[in-house]
């Protein structure tokens, strides 16, 4: 335990509600109420998501080669610590040891890569207590797990394009494109264009 910090588990990972093309990743306090969101990016979500639901890539994500690299030279990740928040931003550093030298390490990373590391190396996350008091919020456990068990449908096709909202229809028009399925990116960007329009 790293003094002055409150340990987080991860909750989940859903569409962020506040930056079109990123996610939230959903963390909460492990003996208390508070949770935070912090926003990363689509590939961080990915090899986040990825690792939680067991699947195995036929080649090894970049999280992947870079915890094998560090377990070759001997280097073990004990901890995510979450230090600082500015501007909107949290700030994170890995915290390594050497069984061989007895040496620690801190190595400064971005939050939506510590997080990807930790769920790998099975490392506690922490975060220091005045962050968790200025951007910690406190909500119902229903309301988190109602939305990750929404997404969790969209993404399996168990909602009809019908019933979905803008974010997730604009979510699925941009996976078309990107596959080359236009007739199914023109269905939905007239869907999309219905629901502005009503």
């Amino acid at each position: 335990m790293i003094n002055n910090r409150v340990q987080l588990k991860i909750l989940g990972i859903t569409y962020s509600q506040v930056q079109t093309g990123a996610y939230a990743l959903i963390l909460r306090e492990e003996n208390g109420r508070k949770r935070i969101s912090i926003i990363i990016g689509t590939p961080e979500a990915q090899s986040i998501a990825i690792f939680l639901e067991g699947l195995n890539p036929p080649r090894p994500l970049t999280h992947d080669l870079f915890v094998a690299f560090a377990r070759a030279v001997g280097e073990d990740m004990r901890a995510v610590d979450i230090y600082k928040y500015e501007d909107g931003v949290f700030f994170s550093r890995l915290i390594f040891h050497n069984d061989q030298t007895g040496v620690d390490l801190a190595v400064d990373s971005r939050t939506s890569d510590a997080i990807a590391l930790a769920v790998r190396f099975n490392a506690p996350i922490y975060i220091a207590e005045n962050i968790i008091r200025e951007v910690g919020i406190v909500m119902q456990e229903e309301d988190i797990f109602d939305e990750i068990e929404r997404e969790s449908q969209v993404k399996k096709g168990q909602v009809s394009y019908e019933e979905m909202n803008r974010e997730e229809l604009q979510k699925i028009l941009n996976e078309a494109i990107n596959a080359e399925d236009y007739e199914k990116a023109s269905l939905l960007r007239d869907l999309i264009n219905n629901k502005q329009n009503n």
